[in-house]
């Protein structure tokens, strides 16, 4: 039986330009960084309050992909439409506030949504993410209703 979420992968162009990003401006916490024995580099980081889930932060190439598909990825990093998931906070307004001070690039501020408060945010090599504070009464149907009746 699954249990959770252990590891999630994201894509880049920079394994250090990548951890300074992840570490130093979104204040996650390296997990793993060393180079197994086929020459891949095994990078993972991690927030803090989720120490069980890992990101790992893959460049493509070999071993794990042949030139083609690496050339495909940097072609999709490079043009932006690549997610990188989404990630949960008790605030998206302070985080948001946190993190444009650190020098993270959003996309959109934050926004009151069915589901809770969204921003979204682009690391350096232009996958994108959102920011969740979640409206806990998004997940009961009735107060769904009654809150957002153009949804109903």
């Amino acid at each position: 039986m699954i249990t959770g979420l252990g590891v999630a992968s994201v894509f880049v162009t920079d394994y250090d330009e990548a951890k300074a990003f992840f570490v130093q401006k979104l204040g996650f916490t390296e997990r793993h960084d060393l180079v197994l024995d086929n020459g891949y580099r095994w990078l993972t980081v991690g927030p803090s309050a989720s120490p069980e889930l890992q990101l790992s932060v893959t460049v493509p190439g070999p071993p794990v992909h042949d030139d083609e598909t690496a050339r495909m990825l940097r072609t999709l990093l490079a043009k932006g439409v690549l997610s990188g998931g989404a990630w949960n906070t008790d605030d998206c307004r302070a985080t948001f506030e946190l993190y444009t001070s650190r020098g993270v690039e959003f996309l959109q501020e934050p926004q009151e949504r069915p589901y809770g408060v969204e921003a979204v945010f682009r690391d350096p090599f232009g996958n994108w993410y959102s920011l969740n504070e979640t409206n806990r009464a998004a997940f009961d149907a009735a107060a769904m209703k009654d809150a957002f009746p153009e949804l109903a």
